[in-house]
């Protein structure tokens, strides 16, 4: 078994949503980034990638690649995905944290299960989601931005 842990953030930006496990949430902000700024997706991916010994997400999708820009993270979900199952890992189990303050997130943990759940062919009782706020500490806690970690647990090729 290997474990990989992930952590992204971005600060947020003009918008008017915040895209994050690949849901679309109403916000009076957006999130700054190269991508669609999906903190959870991000954090997960660089998860997986540690876990499979494989590097990190800026190593496989580099945001000076116009290939990139504006991409759907979901889409980044999917190719960390298909390099694990040609390299014969199994995903255990996934567990993410989002730390914002805004929006509130809790409603929106079921559709964000089962967007990641789908796009990695993982039963849903295998991915845990949960929100937690700062307190109003620090710079989540200052509503300048949100953050994700993951922790995923792979079963290693027999």
């Amino acid at each position: 078994m290997r474990i990989g842990h992930g952590f992204d953030v971005h600060k947020f930006g003009p918008g008017d949503h915040v895209m994050i496990g690949g849901v679309r949430i109403s916000h009076d902000h957006g999130l700054v980034a190269h991508s669609d700024g999906d903190v959870l997706i991000h954090a997960v991916c660089d998860a997986l990638l540690g876990a499979a010994s494989l590097g990190d997400i800026g190593r496989h999708f580099p945001d000076s690649s116009a290939e990139f820009k504006g991409i759907d993270s979901r889409v980044l979900l999917r190719r960390v995905n298909e390099q694990l199952r040609q390299r014969r890992f199994s995903i255990s189990n996934i567990d993410g944290t989002l730390v914002a303050q805004a929006p509130r997130l809790a409603e929106y943990i079921p559709e964000m299960c089962r967007c990641l759940a789908d796009d990695l062919g993982l039963a849903r009782e295998r991915l845990n989601i949960k929100a937690t706020t700062t307190e109003g500490l620090g710079y989540t806690g200052r509503g300048e931005g949100i953050a994700a970690y993951a922790v995923v647990l792979l079963d290693e090729p027999a």
